[in-house]
């Protein structure tokens, strides 16, 4: 692990940059212009960026998610979710009917097209989980009543979003991958497309029309441990942990290698390269 000032010190090292949304060019409620600024450099070298994140919805979506916020011409060549990548299974599953677990309305986008039916927990094929109804009240301990309901008819639970926090603000707010990652504690299977599994990098490589990347190359940038990090090195990818994202609150000390060693460590995950945020 070697500390870094800004992506400009080891950006000749790289072609591709697989880079994270929340916690590394938006903190949940603003972005973040230093990040914006560090990859429109990369680009300019003659780099390439895809956004690859575990939104729950389409990556038009996001991409009009971005625009409101004032990222209208973004400095990325693509943009991939966990919510393109999870459709396939959808699909599959369709006509279902599905349980959906997810605030009402918010990400119906991500069934479009499906011909999915819905119903509730004792009458669907499956569950499908968005993220939390309300995730400015609850907690996953909120859910694990109908999470045994759930295991206790066998369904398969598919996770639209693999996250387990996110940064909002100066704060966290628990994820889908919560509810996944309790219900596979209960013996119950997850189904699951984003980071770090690796459909969703298939997808941005498809999308950027790479057949076949040399990952010495490839440089995957975020604040995720079990997502970002984890992903990386399962593409054996090089990763750039950005610390002030979800794990903000462990370096008020100050940053330095053995401190961000030792909090990967703690998610069985290394990463070669830290810094503070994302900039030039």
């Amino acid at each position: 692990m070697k500390i870094i000032s800004g992506l400009s010190d080891i950006a000749a090292r790289y072609d591709l940059i697989l880079c994270d949304v929340w916690g590394v060019i938006r903190d949940g409620r603003r972005l973040l212009p230093g990040a914006f600024l560090a990859l429109e450099a990369f680009r300019k070298r003659g780099g390439r960026v895809a956004l690859v994140s575990n939104a729950p919805r389409p990556s038009a979506d996001l991409s009009r998610q971005l625009a409101r916020l004032g990222a209208r011409d973004g400095p990325w060549d693509a943009i991939v979710t966990s919510g393109d990548a999870i459709r396939h299974a959808l699909a599959a599953r369709a006509p279902g009917p599905a349980f959906h677990i997810g605030p009402p309305g918010y990400d119906d986008s991500l069934f479009e097209g499906l011909g999915l039916d819905f119903a509730g927990p004792d009458q669907a094929a499956f569950a499908v989980c968005t993220g939390l109804v309300d995730d400015a009240r609850e907690t996953p301990e909120d859910y694990r009543d109908l999470l045994e309901r759930l295991r206790a008819r066998d369904l398969d639970f598919v996770c639209a979003n693999p996250d387990i926090v996110v940064q909002h603000g100066d704060g966290l707010i628990w994820c889908a991958g919560a509810l996944a990652r309790d219900y596979e504690a209960l013996g119950g299977r997850a189904v699951v497309a984003g980071k770090p599994h690796r459909p969703v990098y298939d997808l941005a490589f498809e999308r950027l029309g790479i057949a076949a990347p040399d990952m010495r190359r490839v440089l995957a940038i975020g604040d995720g441990p079990e997502t970002d990090i984890k992903g990386a090195q399962a593409l054996g990818a090089d990763a750039l942990f950005i610390a002030a994202g979800i794990l903000g609150d462990r370096f008020n000390g100050g940053l330095d290698a053995e401190t961000v060693e030792a909090a990967l460590a703690g998610y069985g995950v290394s990463a070669r390269w830290g810094a503070q945020s994302l900039v030039w």
